[in-house]
């Protein structure tokens, strides 16, 4: 067999093999989602829900949120968060969260970050409608002033749309 009909044969396999990739996984177009948020967090007092604003760059440019409910744990808190997201293209989607905040050693009210946002079915909106899927962010939070909290953390995953 020559060369060029193994090249040929090579790639009508790696061809077949995408598109029965993309018809098995049903979930439609899936495209990476990444950048980074600076997020501020604002009380409303004892027994209300503390909220979030943060500016994105990336592919998503503005998050709002708020904590719905803590947890103290061995090494820090566990947070129940919701977010709203948008871009600038119109498109939106809400997600249900949780946050897991690990105490850093000798720095009282700073912790090490990590989320998982779930996008919530039937919250996309926009260029994002259909959007479905799960992303993460790290990154670090200073909660020493209930004044003024804020962070900074690097949000990646993938985010597909039927």
């Amino acid at each position: 067999m020559s060369k060029l009909s193994l090249v040929a044969l090579a790639l009508a396999s790696v061809i077949s093999l995408a598109g029965a990739t993309n018809a098995s996984a049903g979930t439609g177009i899936c495209s990476p989602i990444g950048g980074v948020a600076i997020p501020n967090f604002f009380g409303e007092g004892e027994g209300n829900p503390i909220i979030i604003s943060a500016t994105l760059t990336g592919s998503v440019q503005n998050a709002a949120g708020k904590i719905t409910g803590q947890r103290e744990t061995a090494t820090g808190l566990e947070m129940d968060m919701e977010h709203y997201f948008g871009r600038a293209d119109g498109g939106a989607f809400q997600t249900k969260d949780l946050g897991v905040l690990t105490s850093v050693s000798g720095k009282p009210g700073r912790f090490m970050i990590e989320i998982t946002y779930d996008i919530q079915e039937g919250t996309g909106r926009g260029t994002m409608e259909g959007a479905n899927g799960s992303f993460n962010s790290y990154g670090l939070v200073d909660l020493r002033d209930p004044t003024n909290m804020e962070g900074l953390v690097r949000y990646s995953g993938e985010v597909c749309t039927k």
